[in-house]
Formats: C-alpha cells, structure tokens, sequence
C-alpha cells in the first residue's frame, strides 16, 4: 500500500502509540468534531471512530450503552460521514473507523469505503469479517479506495491464523488481550504476559497494539511493554459519559493516560 499514515504515526511514536475510541454520535450526536480536534491537541496517535450498532458482540457494556445512547440521538451514517468531513477542515490525525460487515453491506462496500476515503478516513476495523472473505472478495477494493485494515487476534487464535493476520493487516494488528468482552478493569495478568510473549516470538512483519481492559498508565504501560502500543476505548467513554467540557476532560484524561 502506498501512503500508509496510520503505519508511518505507530512508527513515530516509538512503541508507544496510543489508540483511542470513542463512539460516534456519543455524548451527543453532533459531538464527533469536537472529540476529534480535543483529542489530536492532547497528543493521541490515532483515532479509533465506532460506528453505533445494535448489537455489539465484543463490546462490554460502557460501549453498548454508548451505542445505544449515540441511536436514540439519531446518528446514522450519512450524518457520520458529514462530521468527520467537518472534523477533517482543522484536523489531521489518522481515523480508523470501527463497525460491522453488516453495516458496510446495507449500505453498498464499495459506495462506503469511497465515502470513508473520500471524507478523510484512513482504514477499518471490522471484526466479523472474515480473513478469507476479505482477501477473496474486497481486498482489491480497499486498495483502491486506499484504505488499510486491521484484524483482530485474541488468546484462542492459532498461530496459522496470527500468520494469516499479520499477512493481511495493512495497518497495525489489533491484539485482544483476553478472550472476553471489552471494558474490564483489572491489572494485567502473568497469563496474558505469557501471550503477549507468543505474539511477540512470532517474529510477526505488522506493527501490533493491544486493547481490551488498558483503562489507566499502568496498563498502557505494560501493552507498550509488549508490543507498539495500546488501544483505550471503554475507559474514554466513561470520562465522556460524566463531563460537559469535552475538552478539558479528554486533555487531563490522555494526561492520566500517557502519565505527562
């Protein structure tokens, strides 16, 4: 792939990439610009935009809920599309957006990832895609709208199927720290070192950033131990959830974060 900005920020953050997500149309539907330009000037790397659906197999309940509230506030993807063109006219960070197969075949894959390129957007995420149906069907599509794609690899995955990962991600692997729902709380653990380690001796060609349950410094510390960085989502969203100045709080919540 050509120009690879999501690749070329990972590389310059020097193992320490941070991630973050955030649910489009939540606090407030017209809330996306605002979350963007806060979070580019509090010194994140990438932005990890999800798409509101209403069922959200991996996502724990802080997301679910977002989800739920960002519907009944009336996002829908046009309205999407126009808020991240309008983010787009005073920002640059790199914005990975974050949906499911089913929302990009209701709307035409082709017409949506023309759309995405089209208003700034610079990869996907798309967990219930498979590998295979991918590669066969609309890998050639998302090379010529010039957009990469991350897969997902867990603690179940088989190293044939990290290899076919690393193989097809043409931006970062998205490495699931624990076979379970996201916005869990804990440490991390000595069992999920041990994978992390697995992952790592691999030898694996793709840049690699760990989410799942990374909600403070240490965490983030400990995923940037192992791997290029972190992914943070569910513990943004609660900062989010409690505050009427996005601003503020997204600065001292990345600060807390980054431990600056």
């Amino acid at each position: 792939m050509g120009n690879n900005i999501i690749r070329d920020r990972i590389a310059a953050a020097g193992g320490r990439a941070l991630n973050i997500y955030f649910t489009a149309g939540y606090p407030t539907i017209d809330s996306i610009p605002t979350i963007i330009s806060s979070l580019e000037k509090s010194g994140v790397d990438l932005i990890e935009l999800g798409m509101p659906y209403s069922d959200p197999l991996a996502d724990g309940v802080t997301i679910q809920n977002s989800s739920r509230v960002a519907l009944d506030n009336g996002l829908n993807l046009k309205f999407l599309f126009e808020q991240i063109e309008e983010a787009r006219k005073s920002t640059s960070i790199p914005i990975i957006m974050m949906g499911y197969f089913n929302q990009l075949l209701q709307y035409g894959v082709d017409d949506f990832l023309k759309l995405a390129s089209k208003n700034g957007v610079s990869g996907m995420i798309i967990p219930d895609l498979p590998m295979d149906i991918y590669e066969r069907d609309y890998k050639a599509m998302f090379e010529e709208h010039n957009l990469t794609i991350s897969f997902l690899i867990s603690p179940m995955t088989s190293d044939e199927r990290i290899r076919q990962a690393d193989r097809l991600s043409s931006a970062f692997i998205y490495v699931v720290s624990q076979s379970s729902i996201t916005g869990k709380k804990g440490d991390i653990s000595e069992l999920q070192k041990s994978y992390f380690n697995r992952i790592e001796s691999m030898g694996l060609n793709s840049p690699r950033l760990i989410g799942f349950g990374i909600h403070d410094n240490k965490t983030f510390e400990t995923a940037c131990n192992y791997s290029n960085g972190a992914i943070v989502g569910s513990a943004y969203i609660r900062a989010l959830g409690d505050t009427d100045d996005i601003a503020e709080t997204t600065a001292s919540f990345i600060k807390s974060i980054k431990n600056k």
